[in-house]
């Protein structure tokens, strides 16, 4: 044999190949998510570059710009039509911007913005050696109590690096509910998990407890994060592709071309039906709903309280967001298979919630249980699957995540000797020590209650009504019996604050900066304006409520 022959024989059988096409990215349209990214990336450059003194300064002025103008980037997308006319799928496919999308980003970027001040709070401890400190660990890599520690507060040491977890949390939460492919998915929910199993561990006082709620939050979150990637797998192994839309009309019967290795799939329903259900499981874990909620309460209460707000109100908007995006885009053929199972969740949810949140004597703890009450809500207004089923989860996470960042910015205030005082009997008689804290810790135990003229009021009317007209009014009955127990742990609150002696060795109320005080005030003022005029909001939500396929 030639060596002419042999080498034809090397070159013939592969094709040449011409050219690769270059990717084609939409950076306008993903201008909110980028400028988040690349915000985060020059925080890390802060931290490395400037002098420890000014990095507080600079970090916050960079988060803050950085939120502002990605905000603005969302509202300018919305203006431009690309909620409604225009919205469409960018990125090659692997990002939706639609007005779910949008409104989603907006509310994320807002609770951002009003958790950062909950961050960058300092005057709530007394002073350390002269500086002035924050709710983070002096040091995080120092065991806790340890000398290293002693001397980083001496030397007026302070955890920075805050503030680009924050961002990279926020950027992958922004990512979350509009991605568009299983895999864009995925690495949306690492991206914003991880920065929050470290934000968890940093709390300057109770450390251990504190840093055991990151090692629980971070053992459970990667065990959900196993579920929800083997679903991944077996529905890209059941429908041969990753793309929202490609499986949607697998899952239909509607895929025009059909190939041998498709067919063989396409008959398995065990690889759909496993795969769906895991895939749900582990957004179900995400947004805290029963029997997924086990690290819930544990992480809520010992993580530093602006995280827990931030955590409480950022996740549950972007994990709903991607919950209802996985079940109305990617499956709505399976709508009789998963609605049976999301009934009995959302029932066991609301039940759950409410039942054992009336047990509970530490404050951070019984908000973690209204958490889980409040998804439960929600899920009646995902199973609705209309499109006011959607719009009222919209308005509802909106109005939810500004009252939770209020109140767990109240509870950084009330204060004794070893830091928070979140024991239920500390807040006795508070009403009478500071009247405006403990009236402003009723409003938003009120909103969570959904009395009338709070925004919990409008949120919950809307999405019952919404669950009801799609046909799931026993549902609705679940969660009226199951508010009004709730309701009776937020007044008891109320009772205790107002209606109790106040003890001689109580907690004190810190006065806080500026920054604590507009969290606060936003809070308040989002509770009130969503109650009492919330027509517009719901016009708002009613708009965006509509997926891009």
């Amino acid at each position: 044999m030639s060596a002419t022959a042999v080498h034809s024989l090397w070159t013939t059988a592969a094709e040449p190949i011409t050219k690769i096409d270059a990717p084609k990215i939409e950076y306008g349209q993903l201008a909110p998510t980028l400028i988040i990214v690349g915000a985060a990336i020059v925080g890390i450059l802060v931290e490395a570059f400037v002098p420890r003194k000014s990095r507080y300064y600079v970090q916050m002025f960079v988060s803050v710009v950085a939120i502002a103008a990605a905000f603005a980037a969302v509202v300018a997308l919305a203006a431009d039509g690309y909620g409604t006319t225009k919205a469409h799928i960018a990125a090659m496919g692997a990002i939706a911007v639609d007005g779910p999308a949008l409104f989603l980003q907006g509310t994320i970027l807002l609770a951002a913005l009003v958790g950062l001040f909950t961050f960058a709070e300092r005057r709530l401890d007394p002073e350390a050696h002269g500086n002035r400190v924050d709710s983070f660990a002096a040091q995080a890599a120092s065991v806790p109590g340890s000398e290293s520690e002693k001397a980083a507060v001496k030397a007026g040491f302070t955890t920075t690096e805050v503030f680009p977890l924050l961002l990279f949390a926020v950027a992958g939460m922004l990512v979350f509910p509009a991605a568009n492919d299983l895999l864009t998915l995925f690495v949306a929910l690492e991206v914003f998990s991880l920065p929050l199993y470290l934000l968890c561990a940093l709390a300057r006082r109770k450390r251990m407890m504190s840093q055991e709620a990151a090692v629980k939050y971070f053992l459970l979150g990667a065990f959900a994060s196993a579920f929800t990637l083997f679903g991944i797998a077996l529905l890209y192994g059941y429908a041969g592709s990753m793309s929202y839309a490609t499986i949607a009309q697998v899952v239909d019967g509607t895929v025009q071309d059909v190939s041998p290795a498709l067919a063989g799939t396409m008959g398995n329903d065990a690889l759909l039906l496993i795969g769906a259900a895991l895939l749900v499981m582990g957004l179900l874990f995400k947004v805290g709903a029963v029997p997924f909620h086990m690290w819930t309460p544990d992480v809520y209460q010992g993580a530093p309280t602006p995280v827990t707000g931030f955590m409480a109100a950022a996740t549950k908007v972007a994990a709903f967001g991607a919950l209802l995006r996985v079940l109305y885009v990617v499956l709505p053929g399976l709508r009789w298979d998963w609605r049976p199972v999301m009934w009995a969740v959302a029932i066991i949810t609301m039940l759950g919630g409410a039942i054992v949140a009336i047990t509970q004597t530490d404050i951070k703890r019984l908000l973690a249980y209204s958490s889980i009450a409040h998804a439960g809500f929600i899920l009646a207004g995902v199973i609705a699957t209309t499109p006011d089923g959607v719009s009222s989860v919209l308005f509802y996470l909106a109005a939810y995540s500004f009252v939770t960042i209020g109140a767990f910015a109240v509870v950084t205030l009330v204060r004794d000797a070893g830091g928070e005082a979140t024991h239920l009997s500390k807040w006795a008689g508070l009403g009478r020590r500071s009247p405006l804290v403990a009236a402003v810790f009723a409003v938003f135990l009120l909103a969570f209650a959904g009395i009338p003229l709070t925004s919990g009021f409008a949120g919950k009317f809307a999405v019952f009504k919404a669950a009801a007209e799609g046909g799931a009014a026993p549902l609705v009955v679940v969660g009226v019996i199951s508010s009004a127990i709730a309701a009776f742990f937020y007044i008891r609150v109320i009772v205790l604050m107002f209606f109790s002696e106040p003890k001689p060795e109580g907690p004190t109320v810190a006065v806080p900066s500026p920054l604590t005080m507009t969290a606060i005030g936003v809070g308040v003022a989002v509770t009130l304006v969503l109650g009492v005029a919330p027509q517009y909001f719901l016009d708002l939500a009613g708009q965006a409520g509509v997926f891009v396929r």
